[in-house]
């Protein structure tokens, strides 16, 4: 077990352009039971699920009651929610009502539906400088709903639950090395591991709403499919089938839908940024695990592609005529920067820690400097060739900060240098642009805070959805 909580942060008003489609499609649209979880009084609270107003998901858009002819207490609500979720302070009954323009009494209904379904809770009524009924702040309800985000990659499998809130309610991570493995057994394991991770989360008072499964490589357009993940050595595998053989659908709520790994760990990183900075972030993610993901975040966005197979960066040629890469191609991104690649240069193992090759190459006085020598000209190796890499998407894309993850996160400071060596010779407008590249610091396994938090966002734009059946 590890925690991953520490990082998370504010998710800001947007998430992924892609993403949950399947969420519309696999949910079974029916209206759930009442969930009484108790409101704490503590007016703290993560609202990392701030909903977008703008670029919604286009499930979202077909909620909108001039797609399909909602009544317009549903509409109200929806409204309701965005604007609890994106408050940055929490909101009463009467700032919702000056807020929306809905009369008092209209926002209280709207507001006991949310209670109701555990979508929102009271805290301590707030006492005014003027004379009237306190005021009682609403904010997102703690350990009554969950999103489940699992991954597989190449050497590890990792679960996790989050709340309304962003709290962890339950995780768990087991390292092994999964490369040519059987898809069949390992997603059979990873079904189990998810399944004892929902039942601590239900078993702390939530009910499981969805799960995203993060997974390393390119997702089929039905959001289940795996249709190649070369360093797992998988294609075409049903991704959703082999993941509830054993355990069935009831552990992972009303959907389940499969997204690539460094897309969802970007949607985590864009949250932490945003909390950090104040501010929606724009930038490109590279992650290192065995192989090398990446993703475009444009003012908070993650963009996908229209087939959802954007930022396969890994796998941009550094040099046509280098070493044969796992992909098939030669000369590949990974083949110069990948972690077994880096670790190979270094003279290390495959199971050696980035934060190991870091102490190594900045020993200056070791009795084997030689040792030390080496793993410095892989970092810088393996800096040159991302810095070609990225030198030749920033050129494309017109974006000039970079957040390092995964196994790179550890080595920014030893790869910082090479990469804008190379930024500065290879970007046309380097001359103009201020080049920043920093560390994510969003700790193990990103994307699995990245797929529970996309299997929230059914809620905040779906309300209407989980309100009990009067």
């Amino acid at each position: 077990m590890w925690n991953g909580s520490g990082s998370l942060a504010r998710l800001g008003r947007r998430s992924l352009t892609r993403g949950l489609t399947g969420v519309a499609r696999n949910g079974n649209g029916h209206i759930h039971g009442e969930h009484n979880g108790t409101a704490e009084d503590d007016a703290a609270r993560h609202d990392f699920l701030r909903p977008q107003r703008r670029d919604r998901p286009p499930h979202s858009e077909a909620l909108r009651p001039g797609a399909r002819q909602e009544t317009l207490r549903e509409a109200n609500l929806l409204l309701i929610t965005e604007e609890i979720f994106a408050s940055a302070e929490p909101l009463s009954r009467a700032d919702l009502s000056i807020r929306t323009g809905m009369t008092r009494s209209t926002v209280s209904r709207l507001v006991d539906d949310l209670l109701a379904a555990g979508i929102v809770r009271e805290g301590s009524p707030m006492v005014g400088p003027t004379r009237g009924r306190p005021a009682v702040p609403l904010t997102p309800a703690r350990k009554t709903l969950a999103g489940l985000g699992v991954e597989v990659n190449v050497d590890f499998m990792a679960v996790r639950a989050l709340d309304l809130t962003g709290s962890v309610l339950a995780e768990a991570l087991v390292e092994r090395d999964y490369r040519g493995s059987d898809p069949v057994s390992v997603l059979r394991e990873a079904g189990e591991l998810a399944a004892g991770v929902s039942a601590q989360a239900q078993e702390s008072g939530a009910q499981v709403v969805g799960t995203v499964v993060a997974m390393p490589g390119l997702v089929g357009s039905d959001e289940r499919s795996l249709l190649l993940a070369p360093n797992l050595g998988w294609r075409d595998i049903d991704t959703v089938e082999l993941l509830t053989a054993a355990a069935g659908q009831e552990p992972f709520g009303q959907f389940i839908s499969v997204a690539n790994e460094a897309k969802l760990a970007a949607l985590a990183v864009a949250q932490e940024l945003t909390e950090a900075d104040g501010e929606e972030q724009t930038f490109l993610f590279v992650s290192a695990q065995m192989g090398i993901g990446s993703a475009v975040v444009i003012d908070g966005v993650v963009n996908p592609g229209p087939h959802g197979w954007a930022g396969e960066l890994g796998h941009l040629s550094v040099e046509p005529a280098g070493p044969e890469c796992r992909c098939g191609a030669t000369g590949c991104l990974e083949v110069y920067a990948g972690k077994r690649a880096l670790l190979t240069a270094a003279g290390l193992g495959p199971n050696v820690a980035a934060a190991d090759l870091m102490q190594l190459a900045r020993e200056e006085d070791s009795s084997d400097d030689s040792a030390a020598e080496t793993a410095r000209a892989a970092i810088s190796r393996a800096g040159w060739a991302l810095g070609v890499a990225l030198a030749g998407a920033m050129n494309v894309l017109d974006v000039h900060e970079i957040v390092l993850g995964g196994e790179f996160a550890p080595l920014t400071d030893l790869l910082r240098p090479r990469i804008e060596e190379e930024l500065q010779r290879r970007v046309l407008a380097s001359q103009w642009a201020a080049f920043r590249v920093r560390e994510s610091g969003t700790g193990p396994a990103p994307a699995v805070t990245g797929g529970a938090m996309l299997a929230l966002r059914a809620v905040v734009d779906a309300p209407q959805m989980w309100v009990p059946a009067s």
